[in-house]
């Protein structure tokens, strides 16, 4: 059985000037492409095997990400379904001139193991040890059931 901790995907991106926008903030698409690339790293690690993502829930952008800000973004897998599995993500952002570092963005991303036909199968279930991520574990399920009862609208 694998654990949530054995799943844990740390990357650490700088904001360039490509990466931003006539304010100076990090564009959101590019936050999404590193927060995508970071879950769909965490849900292989789990798998062992190519995940795709299948839904992303929402992200929420709770303060801008600044040029020359350094970027970490955390995912973990909080739960597995059938061939389905959550990751949850956080990302910071560190000023190290100014020494800030505050936690900007959180979000759900559903992602899907495949075979070497390009089919989904099923993953191995997921072990939660710490509090934290049994209260993910459990609320991972409501979240499904919300995702599943708006698809079916």
């Amino acid at each position: 059985m694998k654990t949530v901790s054995n799943s844990i995907i740390t990357m650490t991106e700088l904001v360039l000037p490509q990466h931003t926008n006539q304010l100076g903030n990090l564009l959101g698409g590019q936050l999404m492409h590193w927060i995508d690339i970071c879950a769909a790293l965490s849900s292989s690690k789990h798998a062992g095997r190519i995940c795709v993502t299948a839904s992303v829930d929402n992200i929420d952008f709770h303060h801008p990400i600044k040029l020359g800000d350094v970027v970490t973004i955390v995912a973990s897998v909080n739960r597995v379904f059938n061939s389905s599995m959550e990751v949850g993500v956080s990302v910071c952002a560190e000023n190290h001139t100014k020494g800030n570092k505050r936690h900007t963005n959180s979000a759900y991303l559903t992602f899907v193991g495949l075979n070497s036909e390009g089919k989904p199968v099923k993953s191995e279930p997921i072990i939660p040890e710490s509090d934290s991520e049994k209260k993910r574990y459990e609320e991972a399920l409501i979240r499904r059931e919300h995702r599943l009862s708006m698809r079916n609208k």
